[in-house]
C-alpha cells in the first residue's frame, strides 16, 4: 500500500471520526454519523453512477441528505440519554445497512455499488478536511465553546443560564449528519465502491477506537487516533492474523490508563512543564465555567466544579 493511499485513507477516516467527537463534545452519546455515512456514501454513488451527475454535485446532495435525516433522527430520540441514546444511534446505522443489503439494483443489495469513481484527488479531500476542522476548531474556543462545554458537563447548570440544551443537542446531530455524510461520500467516490458491508457496527467499533485513543475533547484527539489506527496496520503487516488482538489490547490499555486519551496525557505533560519551569499556566478554560446565557450577555459567571473535558454523558 503507497503511502498516498494511506494518506488518504487517514483522511476520510478523521472526517468520519470528526462526526462522532462532536456529539460526544456536546454531551450527546451518537453514532448516528457513521449511519450518514453510508447514506452519503450510497446517494454519492447512486447519483454518480446510475443518473450521471457530477462529482460534487452527487457530494453536495450526498452529504446534505445525511444531514437532514440525522437531524430528523435526532428530533426523535431527543429524550434519549446515554447508553440508551447510543443504542438507539447504532439501531439507526444497522437499518441504513439493512435498507442498502435489501435496496434492489438501486443500492446494489449485499454486492453493493461499484464503479462510482469520481474525479477527487487527495487535495480536494484535503481541502475539504480543512474546512471542516476549521469549524469545530472555532467550536471549541471563545463563548460558543463554553457553551458546548457547559452542556456537556452540566445541562442543567446550562438551562438555568438561558442555554437552549435541546437546541445545541439538535446541532450537534444535523454536524453530525452533514460531516457524516460528507466522509461517505468522499470515500465512495475515491474508492469506487460502497457495499452494506461496510456500514455496519464493525465501523462504530473503529471510530470509537480512534477517539478512546486520540482524546474526545478536541478534534486534535481525533486526528492522533486517526494517524495511529490508519498507520499501525502497515507497520504490524507481519503480525496477520494477530492484528485484531493488537488492536484490542490497545483500546484496553488506553481506556484503563488513557482516560482522555493521548492528547489529554500530552495536555497534562505541557502544564507540568510549565509548572516546573516557574511559567505561569494560561487561565484555564473549566468547562461551564464564564459561561453566559444565551439572552443576557451580562450575567454573572458561575464558577461551578467539574469534570475534566472527554466523558460523554
Amino acid at each position: 500500500m503507497s503511502n498516498s493511499v494511506v494518506v488518504q485513507a487517514t483522511m476520510t477516516t478523521l472526517l468520519l471520526a470528526l462526526s462522532i467527537q462532536l456529539p460526544l463534545r456536546m454531551g450527546v452519546f451518537s453514532f448516528a454519523g457513521v449511519g450518514c455515512f453510508g447514506i452519503g456514501g450510497y446517494t454519492a454513488a447512486i447519483l454518480l453512477s446510475k443518473f450521471q451527475m457530477g462529482t460534487w454535485t452527487a457530494i453536495l446532495i450526498g452529504t446534505l441528505l445525511a444531514g437532514l435525516l440525522c437531524y430528523l433522527l435526532g428530533l426523535v430520540v431527543h429524550k434519549l440519554t446515554g447508553l440508551y441514546l447510543g443504542m438507539a444511534t447504532i439501531a439507526f446505522t444497522l437499518i441504513v445497512a439493512v435498507v442498502a443489503t435489501n435496496g434492489g439494483t438501486l443500492t446494489g443489495g449485499a454486492s453493493g455499488i461499484f464503479g462510482a469513481l469520481g474525479g477527487l484527488t487527495n487535495l480536494h479531500v484535503f481541502l475539504l478536511l480543512a474546512v471542516v476542522i476549521i469549524g469545530l476548531a472555532i467550536s471549541e474556543y471563545g463563548r460558543f465553546g463554553r457553551k458546548i462545554d457547559t452542556v456537556r458537563e452540566d445541562p442543567e447548570l446550562a438551562a438555568s443560564l438561558g442555554i437552549n440544551v435541546t437546541r445545541y443537542r439538535q446541532m450537534a446531530f444535523l454536524a453530525s449528519g452533514l460531516i457524516g455524510g460528507l466522509a461517505g461520500a468522499v470515500t465512495t467516490l475515491l474508492r469506487s465502491t460502497i457495499t452494506p458491508a461496510e456500514v455496519n457496527f464493525h465501523m462504530v467499533v473503529m471510530v470509537l477506537t480512534v477517539i478512546i485513543i486520540g482524546g474526545s475533547a478536541s478534534w486534535l484527539g481525533a486526528l492522533i487516533g486517526a494517524v495511529i489506527i490508519t498507520w499501525l496496520p502497515t507497520m504490524l503487516s507481519f503480525v496477520a492474523d494477530w492484528e485484531p488482538i493488537i488492536y484490542g489490547v490497545l483500546v484496553a490499555l488506553a481506556a484503563i490508563f488513557l482516560p482522555n486519551g493521548i492528547l489529554g496525557v500530552a495536555k497534562d505533560l505541557i502544564r507540568r512543564r510549565k509548572s516546573r519551569d516557574g511559567i505561569p499556566p494560561a487561565p484555564s478554560r473549566t468547562p461551564g465555567t464564564s459561561q453566559e446565557p444565551d439572552d443576557s450577555p451580562s450575567a454573572a459567571e458561575p464558577e461551578p466544579t467539574l469534570s475534566s473535558p472527554g466523558g460523554a454523558s
